[in-house]
């Protein structure tokens, strides 16, 4: 029999609040079945296994913060084959075949409540349906234990009586509602880029890409398509780095343990802005094998559940590179500080249109700043500057699957 302790979400992490258990002893579960809620000051995350096992004894109680480690559970060999899965709580966005497939969320035939102050008890399925529909749990009548609001109040609800968008988005939402704590997520923040400027000996490199070959070639590519299907620079971006780091390899991996090894999945991070602050960089699980429109469809998923707060433990704790971007809105260029154990981080200023030369002639052209951010231990600036080279490189040549 082995344990199911309290998992590290992230360098910053000490301990997490175990919100609700979506399992019961005798359940048998597969890797990758979602079996626990645990609220850390990044939200509430789903909580994967990573073996095939039977439930046993649940040691942890929901609301019962506990340090990372700590055991939650009791596990069992597994007998047979495991429980079937059913439906995840939440609807998920529609993803094209090639697109990786996110693991089904057992669910329980009551949701534990989940207390958010002296009144108002709502399960953790329940508030991220109601971030969606824009609806305030206050207005909802629960049929749970003690009056708690349960995903199907919130249909009920939204069916009956449907309620415009509130104007405070889920990670707006004032202390003591669901949703994230704002100020312990500054904290959390704090803590994980002190300690990375602090032991990481971080280098930087800039370099100006001419993106007019990958403008033309989307608007020509997205011309015959619906809204909904067309794709973004931003993939393009996450495309470019990611392939390029088959060239320089020690870019992609994890300093965890002396001698650093370079990883070959490449879980790629992307940095994700709450619309009332703070950043998460959830990772694109796999991003080595997707194709373009693949990554696209992943990039609408993983920014949709990080704002809705249903990410999984292993988008937070898996990547090995992180990409953040400023889009349109954003300043010429950026020089980010590396999230640790991760060994480099790839940042995208906002494309402009400047007088470049090209066909020896000065003319308008989109371009963008790359930078990148590495650790002195794993490379040095030769080998980051021809990891920004060929991100130039595979941009100028967007057609190539």
């Amino acid at each position: 029999m082995s344990v199911f302790n309290m998992p590290s979400l992230g360098a910053d992490m000490e301990e997490g609040k175990l919100v609700e258990w979506l399992v019961k002893p005798g359940d048998r579960v597969a890797r990758g079945d979602i079996v626990a809620v645990v609220e850390t000051q990044k939200g509430a995350i789903e909580i994967e296994i990573f073996e095939e096992a039977e439930i046993g004894e649940l040691l942890a109680k929901p609301g019962q913060t506990l340090p990372v480690g700590a055991p939650l559970a009791r596990l069992g060999a597994a007998k047979g084959s495991a429980v079937p899965k059913v439906a995840e709580p939440a609807r998920a966005p529609a993803k094209p075949a090639k697109a990786r497939a996110p693991a089904k969320a057992p669910k329980p035939a009551k949701a534990a409540p989940v207390s958010a102050g002296d009144t108002l008890l709502a399960s953790p399925a329940a508030r991220a349906r109601a971030a969606e529909l824009g609806l305030s749990l206050d207005a909802v009548t629960g049929t749970g234990p003690e009056g708690a609001v349960l995903l199907a109040d919130v249909e009920g609800h939204a069916q009956a009586a449907p309620t415009p968008a509130q104007q405070a988005t889920t990670e707006e939402r004032p202390k003591g509602k669901p949703g994230l704590d704002m100020l312990e997520m500054r904290r959390a923040i704090a803590a994980a880029m002190s300690r990375s400027k602090r032991e990481i000996p971080h280098y930087y490199l800039s370099h100006q890409i001419d993106l007019q070959p990958a403008q033309d070639w989307l608007t020509a590519h997205n011309a015959d398509r619906p809204p909904d299907q067309r794709l973004l620079m931003g993939a393009l971006l996450i495309r470019a780095t990611v392939r390029a780091l088959a060239k320089v390899p020690e870019l992609n991996g994890r300093f965890e343990a002396e001698p650093y090894a370079a990883s070959d999945a490449v879980h790629c991070g992307l940095a994700v802005a709450l619309r009332g602050g703070g950043l998460i960089a959830p990772a694109i699980l796999d991003a080595q094998d997707l194709d373009l429109d693949a990554i696209m469809a992943a990039m609408r998923d993983i920014v949709a559940r990080t704002r809705t707060g249903r990410l999984r433990n292993s988008e937070i704790t898996q990547g090995t590179i992180t990409v953040s971007s400023l889009g349109e809105a954003g300043v010429d260029a950026l020089f980010g500080v590396i999230y640790p154990p991760q060994v480099a981080l790839v940042g995208f200023g906002a494309p402009r249109l400047l007088p470049l030369v090209h066909n020896d002639t000065v003319a308008p052209r989109l371009a963008v700043t790359a930078t990148l951010a590495a650790d002195h231990r794993v490379s040095d600036g030769r080998r980051g500057a021809l990891f920004l080279a060929e991100i130039d490189r595979l941009l100028q040549e967007p057609e190539n699957p």
